[in-house]
């Protein structure tokens, strides 16, 4: 990878290690000392006399009585974790025309994943069942477009975009702690897909905990590497309006699709379309903002017919049933609707929630 030197890679991830040496500090450091490898072998008074403050300058030489960077370096990359910096060819060329770029970030998975056109879906932890499946349909197919679905591996919608974007290409998860600390921790298989096929990255070092103030600091980079932020959801005062209004200061484009008007969850996504984000009810409507609409045409599944039909429309976006539910409503034998169930599934037209119970995926009407 070329970039930085190994040495100042390893200076650098040393002194990012410290709490209090976060992303403003470092730029700090590279600039007054022209790089982090002379702040490490800097004297104490030349230390005292910088912009430092008094308790970093004694973490720093706490610190280099032990720990040797080389080594804290490697522990990092047997993890499987890479450094990239600013100074590297691979940094993603979106984050560095955002204001307050990251120096640095830790990242897990395909890196090349930043390089494709990068949509961003947010939205509220606490989904409906109808944010859910909007969120997972719009994550399959813009990622079946080629574009890489950027989130923040929050519970609700960001969990259900980064699902629906690994059934048909890559997913970028982008953390609010370190990387070797999995948040929510029901996420942790999620985690190991996105990170098999696509990427997982955060500017907080090593052994960060997800602190409340962290998350409005990786909003501004889910918005960064993205063209777009789609919002599914959100409430008055949401995380998700932050990443919007992120967006919009980098110049990027905001979405979102609209929900219920007595629905609390609406509120923020009906606010920004009145403020002039674009109204989403499919990919289609994102796609044609960047001209990719033509790049693949999807053909309509055939309308489910007969006993399959049956418990096709027997299903809804928003009030999801268990499959013994849908056996006493269809009046057909639980095998059956098992297996039907099962096939509506693999074509796209149904998902399943936590408990067993099935939705079907809007933009699928009948009648």
């Amino acid at each position: 990878m070329a970039g930085m030197e190994r040495d100042e890679r390893a200076v650098l991830a040393a002194l990012h290690s410290i709490r209090g040496i976060g992303n403003r500090t470092l730029w700090m450091i590279s600039q007054y000392f022209g790089s982090f490898t002379e702040c490490w072998h800097a004297r104490p008074d030349r230390l005292y006399s910088s912009p430092l403050s008094s308790e970093l300058v004694q973490d720093i030489l706490a610190l280099k009585k032990q720990v040797e960077p080389g080594e804290y370096l490697l522990s990092i990359l047997s993890k499987g974790i890479e450094v990239i910096t600013w100074q590297d060819d691979m940094y993603p060329s979106a984050l560095r025309n955002i204001s307050n770029p990251p120096y640095v970030f830790y990242c897990q998975g395909q890196i090349e994943a930043t390089t494709k056109p990068c949509i961003s879906i947010v939205g509220s932890r606490r989904a409906t069942n109808y944010g859910r499946t909007v969120a997972r349909k719009l994550a399959e197919q813009l990622a079946g477009y080629g574009i890489t679905v950027v989130s923040g591996l929050a519970r609700g919608i960001d969990s259900e975009a980064h699902y629906g974007a690994l059934v048909n290409g890559q997913t970028i998860a982008v953390l609010a702690n370190g990387l070797n600390i999995v948040y929510p921790p029901e996420n942790k298989r999620l985690v190991e897909q996105i990170t098999a096929s696509g990427l997982v990255i955060s500017e907080f070092p090593l052994n960060t905990n997800p602190e409340q103030r962290n998350f409005p600091m990786r909003n501004r980079i889910i918005s960064g590497l993205s063209r777009g932020t789609v919002v599914v959801e959100a409430q008055r005062k949401s995380g998700a309006l932050i990443t919007a209004d992120y967006a919009l200061e980098q110049g990027r484009d905001v979405f979102a699709v609209p929900g219920g008007i007595f629905a609390a969850g609406s509120k923020g996504t009906h606010g920004l379309i009145k403020q002039g984000a674009k109204l989403v009810e499919s990919a289609a409507d994102i796609l044609e903002e960047y001209g990719l609409a033509a790049v693949r045409v999807e053909r309509p599944a055939p309308e489910p017919a007969g006993d399959e039909g049956r418990v096709f429309l027997a299903l809804s976006c928003d009030a999801p049933l268990t499959a013994e539910e849908l056996v006493m409503k269809v009046n057909l034998p639980a095998p059956v609707v098992t297996y039907i169930l099962l096939q509506l599934e693999l074509k796209g037209l149904v998902v399943k929630l936590d408990g067993w119970r099935y939705v079907r995926l809007p933009g699928r009407e009948t009648g």
